[in-house]
């Protein structure tokens, strides 16, 4: 069930990029990723509400409750590294530090949480995935690069905080109903959204929204909701090692409707990365 769990959570979290970036084209994306948290929230604790989990929030451990909010401050601060990064270094070299945390996570988990069965299987997996990654990272035709020091060292905290997410997380949500477990992490993550909205001065901008993609963003929020809620049952249920490799399997949706969307179409060079991932990903649930 779990492995179900996962792979609609993938399906939903490729549904997801291709409605932000419909929501995007005008809107800041620091601004998209603030109204979207919102709807992430709401539909979560619609979820808690609707399976009647609220009575056991009293239940919760203090370990429990420490960890989730972890969880949620590590998913802010991958987010204000990895912008961070992106405005001090080259994109494409940013992003494949960034990427990495899916090989960060699978090592996490079997180190702390002792996922060794089928170890080589999985290594072996891993080290075609990272492969996979590379590959469908590409430099845009003219892309120029105007890099500052320091742009690595929050790329590689950005990958950190990433992998850190999903281990936290596992640990949090551990005794915890899991729709009530993402809401309790959501409401931090908006939290530190905002806090990244108003640092930056942006909350200027929130009148001049155009309507149609504010209806993109409230779209992308539930489809992230949906995602999340589906994620986190799995990593609850699961064996992180497998769920997150899963989960990262969205690009392959998000392919899929950016062809039929945008036109999009991989190079031969991505569409062998987005194949080593598939086929990766396939042996490790098989193994699972």
């Amino acid at each position: 069930m779990w492995i179900i769990f996962a792979v609609v959570s993938a399906v939903f979290a490729g549904l997801t990029s291709i409605l932000a970036k419909c929501g995007i084209r005008k809107t800041d994306s620091d601004v998209a990723t603030a109204l979207r948290t919102i709807v992430v929230l709401l539909f979560s604790w619609v979820m808690v509400f609707i399976v009647g989990s609220l009575d056991t929030i009293g239940s919760i451990s203090g370990k429990s409750f420490l960890f989730l909010i972890l969880s949620g401050l590590a998913t802010g601060a991958s987010w204000i590294c990895y912008f961070k990064a992106l405005s001090m270094g080259d994109v494409n070299k940013v992003v494949p530090i960034d990427k990495s945390s899916t090989i960060l996570t699978v090592l996490l988990a079997i180190t702390i949480f002792g996922e060794t069965e089928h170890l080589a299987v999985k290594l072996i997996c891993t080290a075609v995935l990272a492969v996979g990654i590379f590959l469908m990272v590409e430099k845009k035709a003219g892309a120029q690069s105007e890099e500052k020091k320091g742009w690595m060292l929050y790329a590689v905290l950005s990958a950190v905080f990433a992998a850190m997410t999903s281990i936290l997380a596992k640990v949090g949500i551990s005794g915890v109903e899991s729709n009530l477990g993402t809401a309790i992490r959501t409401l931090v993550v908006l939290v530190m959204a905002w806090v990244i909205v108003l640092m930056k001065g942006k909350q200027t901008q929130l009148k001049a929204i155009d309507k149609k993609e504010l209806g993109f963003i409230a779209l992308s929020g539930l489809a992230t909701g949906g995602s999340w809620l589906c994620y986190y049952y799995a990593i609850q249920n699961g064996v992180v090692s497998v769920v997150v490799p899963i989960d990262k399997m969205s690009v392959l949706v998000t392919v899929i409707f950016s062809y039929i969307v945008f036109k999009e179409k991989l190079s031969k060079k991505a569409l062998i990365g987005l194949c080593l991932m598939l086929l990766a990903t396939l042996a490790m649930v098989l193994f699972a």
